[in-house]
């Protein structure tokens, strides 16, 4: 199992995190594409990368063309190395 990390170790993390925030045990960002179409690539090519790690974030599609997307290790209760490595994987899309 992933081993939290610290209060100081997320805001170091946070600080190089292309815009992700933190929202207590979790990390978010959301984003805006031009239309649905292309906030569906988007997910899809999520999901491939989060399958490939396996570690996969909460994905909600709203208002046809936004994503949120949120991360969390669920298995040790917060925060952890995989979550700020699966953001900024997602982040270089």
């Amino acid at each position: 199992m992933a081993n939290l990390l610290t209060q100081d170790e997320i805001e170091k993390n946070i600080v190089n995190s292309n815009g992700w925030t933190v929202n207590g045990r979790e990390i978010q960002k959301e984003f805006t594409f031009k239309d649905f179409a292309e906030a569906l690539r988007f997910v899809n090519r999520v999901g491939e990368l989060a399958e490939g790690m396996e570690h996969h974030p909460d994905i909600f599609l709203f208002s046809y063309k936004k994503v949120r997307l949120t991360l969390t290790t669920h298995s040790a209760g917060g925060l952890t190395r995989l979550d700020f490595d699966l953001a900024e994987r997602i982040s270089r899309i």
